[in-house]
């Protein structure tokens, strides 16, 4: 039987030094640029040594040893959301612009992994963080932002802490989603959302829902919960808004609604802002989705189509927050985030707090476009 080789030691500065008849500090100041302490034979000499044996600098030791290392952490919740995708792509055009080398972190919206990597990348001496995490908290945060490390925030907002935020901005998004859909006639509108307690972007969404309703005088509101992580609660998500459909288009609602608290009796669960739909005049109208992101809408298209079949747009219209490929080819209606922008943004920002940049903790918020497509037509 043959013994495998021993894979080839790497050539170390030592190596290059004597293959180039010099001390070490010669080939320091070499690799460091210093050109102009060196004789042309001398440097000469020395790049026939580096290409002789191959030699590869340990770009992280040097860095450290000069205090710069030109790595930056990247903490994302979920590398699965096509948004974080895009956001990504942005990130790595501007490191290449700009001479920095992202670490990603993927957290899989795990708040304790959020943690783990926020201490871990403290570890790894980053120069600066980009953080789109799930439920990050301040005193999570604080030996990053507060400790010499520059923290720009995208798409979430961090109660008690000054950072640099980049991101969409919210609330017009939203507003513009939630008014296309009243412009189109829609008269029973669902905003469909993840968790939004520990998540700032989905709460201003929600608030931003609600406060379009009020303007238009429009009251047939619902925010509906949808807890992807947990499959039993889908389920029952689902099976509520099924009832809502049904209701809508096939039948009276059967639930009165408080025109002042806008609680719900009767059936079913959550709360619902509206009048009371009390007569089947209204009951053959189509029930509209306002999907908060890509993954909650895409959640949505699957149950709808399951269930009602590759026609299931006539009987229920789809928005969402989020411009994934497959919407085009549904006909889903979008509002599209400038998601290269704001990743680009984030290490711009991030960039010039490296360099000693002091100025006030900015917010850049950025429009969305309003994609109409078919599934949100008359």
């Amino acid at each position: 039987m043959s013994t495998p080789s021993a894979t080839p030691r790497r050539a170390t500065i030592t190596d290059v030094a004597r293959e180039a008849g010099t001390g070490k500090t010669s080939i320091s100041r070499y690799l460091n640029g210093e050109m102009n302490v060196l004789s042309p034979e001398l440097r000469a000499r020395i790049e026939a040594a580096i290409e002789r044996l191959d030699y590869q600098p340990n770009q992280m030791a040097r860095g450290l040893k000069r205090g710069r290392n030109r790595l930056i952490g990247m903490l994302v919740a979920d590398l699965t959301n096509p948004y974080s995708v895009e956001v990504l792509q942005g990130v790595e055009a501007a490191c290449h612009a700009l001479g920095l080398m992202p670490l990603i972190c993927h957290a899989a919206n795990e708040v304790e992994m959020e943690r783990r990597y926020l201490q871990l990348l403290t570890t790894y001496r980053v120069e600066g963080v980009i953080v789109n995490a799930l439920g990050v908290r301040e005193e999570t945060l604080r030996p990053v932002g507060e400790g010499g490390i520059p923290a720009v925030l995208v798409d979430r907002q961090v109660e008690g802490l000054v950072a640099d935020m980049v991101g969409l901005d919210n609330r017009a998004a939203a507003e513009l989603g939630t008014r296309h859909l009243l412009e189109q006639g829609f008269e029973h509108i669902w905003f469909v959302v993840q968790p939004f307690e520990q998540v700032s972007s989905r709460h201003l969404r929600v608030e931003a829902f609600g406060a379009a309703l009020h303007a238009q005088n429009q009251a047939r509101g619902h925010t509906l919960v949808l807890n992807l992580a947990d499959a039993a609660e889908v389920e029952r998500s689902l099976a509520e808004l099924d009832r809502a459909i049904e209701a809508v288009s096939g039948g009276d609602l059967g639930r009165s609604v408080d025109s002042d608290t806008g609680s719900m009796s009767g059936t079913g669960t959550g709360s619902v802002s509206g009048q009371h739909i009390a007569n089947n005049a209204h009951a053959t109208a189509r029930i509209a989705l306002f999907a908060a992101n890509a993954p909650v809408a895409l959640c949505l298209a699957l149950h709808l189509k399951a269930r009602y079949g590759a026609h299931w747009q006539s009987r229920v219209a789809l928005l969402s927050i989020d411009d994934p490929d497959w919407a085009e080819l549904a006909g889903v209606t979008t509002i599209r985030q400038p998601t290269y922008e704001i990743g680009y943004r984030a290490v711009e920002f991030l960039h010039e707090r490296i360099e000693g940049g002091q100025t006030g903790a900015r917010d850049c918020l950025l429009p969305g476009e309003l994609i109409v497509r078919a599934s949100t037509s008359r």
